[in-house]
C-alpha cells in the first residue's frame, strides 16, 4: 500500500524506517512545511515523491494511507484535510486536543467512508495480548491494583511546553498510562481523582491520576515531562504481583508470588521497532473495507479523550484554540 506521511520530523522518521522494513507498506510520499527538508527525507528513506504542501501531496491520486506526524495542535486540521481529500489516515497520539474534536473527525471521516485511526502503538502490539492472557491464567490471583508510569526528561523540548501546541505531560506520556489501565482493566470507571503540578507555560508538567473501577479496583497512573522514570507497569494480586518493564514498548513481564519469589519472565516477541503492528493492521483493515480498527476502536479513542478533557478542565488546562472557541 501507498504511504504518505504529513509531517517530517523525529516520529516520521521512526516511522518511516518501521515502513522501509516491511513488504505490506510502500514508502511512497513525504510532505512538508519546507520543500528542502522533504526532498532530504525522502532521499533519505528512500520515498519516491517530496512536496512542499500537504494539499499537494494529498491531490496525489496515489496516495492511499496517510500517516500525521505533526504536534497535538494540528492534528484536527490535517486530519480533515486529508478526509476531504478522500485518504485513508494513522494520526499519530494524541488524536485530538480535546473529545468534540474526536468526534468530528469520525463523523466526517464516516460521511467521507474512509478508514481513521489513532497510533497508540502500544494497543497494536502482541504485548497487549500477551499480557491480560498472564493475567487470565491466574496465577497472581484475584487483582484489585494496578500502577503505572511514563516520565521522560523533556521539558526542554518546544512541543511539549507550548500550550499552542497542545503540550503538557498529560497529551504526550500520560496518555500512555490511561490506554495501559484501560487496556488491562477496561472502561468501566466509576470514579477518577487527580493531583497536578504545572509548569509556568500554563501546561502541566507531571499529574498523578486515580481510577476506581466499578469492582473496586484501581489504577493509580503518574506521568511527568522532568526525568526519566523506570516506566514499569504493576499488577498487584492476592497471590502475588506482575511487573511490565516500560508500558511505553513492553520489553518483558515478571511474574512473582506472594513471597516475591521468581515464577517466571515472558519476553515479548521481536519486532522492528514497534510501530509496525499499527501499520500492519491499519493496511490490513483497509483491505478488508473496514473504518476502524479493532485494536483501537474509534469508542476507546472518545473514552481517552474523554477522560483527559475531565482532567484538564479540573487543572484549568486550556488550550489557545479551545480558548479562542469560547
Amino acid at each position: 500500500m501507498k504511504i504518505a506521511i504529513l509531517g517530517a520530523g523525529n516520529i516520521a522518521e521512526k516511522l518511516a524506517y518501521t515502513m522501509a522494513g516491511l513488504d505490506e507498506a510502500e514508502c511512497y510520499a513525504v510532505a512538508s512545511r519546507s520543500i528542502e527538508k522533504a526532498r532530504r527525507f525522502a532521499k533519505e528513506f528512500g520515498f519516491e515523491k517530496a512536496y512542499g504542501s500537504y494539499e499537494e501531496m494529498l491531490a496525489d491520486d496515489n496516495v492511499e494511507l496517510v500517516y500525521i506526524a505533526t504536534p497535538h495542535s494540528h492534528h484536527y486540521r490535517h486530519m480533515k484535510l486529508c478526509i476531504e481529500a478522500g485518504k485513508h489516515v494513522l494520526c499519530e497520539k494524541a488524536f485530538t486536543v480535546n473529545e468534540k474534536q474526536a468526534k468530528e473527525i469520525f463523523r466526517l471521516a464516516k460521511d467521507k467512508d474512509v478508514l481513521v485511526t489513532e497510533a497508540i502503538w502500544t494497543r497494536y502490539m502482541p504485548s497487549r495480548k500477551i499480557i491480560n492472557d498472564l493475567l487470565a491464567e491466574g496465577i497472581i490471583g484475584e487483582i484489585k491494583t494496578l500502577t503505572a508510569n511514563l516520565d521522560y526528561a523533556i521539558s526542554n523540548k518546544e512541543r511539549i511546553i507550548r500550550p499552542e501546541l497542545a503540550g503538557g505531560a498529560l497529551l504526550d506520556v500520560g496518555i500512555y498510562t490511561l490506554n495501559f489501565a484501560l487496556m488491562h482493566f477496561g472502561n468501566n470507571i466509576v470514579d477518577k481523582h487527580s493531583v497536578v503540578h504545572m509548569t509556568n507555560t500554563g501546561v502541566d508538567g507531571q499529574n498523578v491520576m486515580v481510577l476506581s473501577y466499578e469492582d473496586g479496583s484501581m489504577a493509580n497512573l503518574t506521568s511527568g515531562i522532568y526525568g526519566l522514570s523506570d516506566r514499569q507497569g504493576v499488577f498487584y494480586g492476592s497471590k502475588g504481583w506482575m511487573v511490565v518493564d516500560n508500558i511505553n514498548n513492553p520489553l518483558r513481564a515478571d511474574v512473582y508470588d506472594s513471597n516475591s519469589n521468581l515464577l517466571k519472565t515472558v519476553t515479548m516477541p521481536e519486532q522492528i521497532n514497534g510501530y509496525e503492528y499499527e501499520v500492519l493492521e491499519t493496511i490490513d483493515c483497509i483491505k478488508k473495507g473496514l473504518r476502524e480498527c479493532p485494536s483501537m476502536k474509534h469508542e476507546d479513542t472518545l473514552e481517552v479523550m474523554s477522560i483527559m478533557d475531565e482532567f484538564r478542565s479540573e487543572w484549568g488546562v486550556l488550550y489557545p484554540e479551545e480558548i479562542s472557541r469560547l
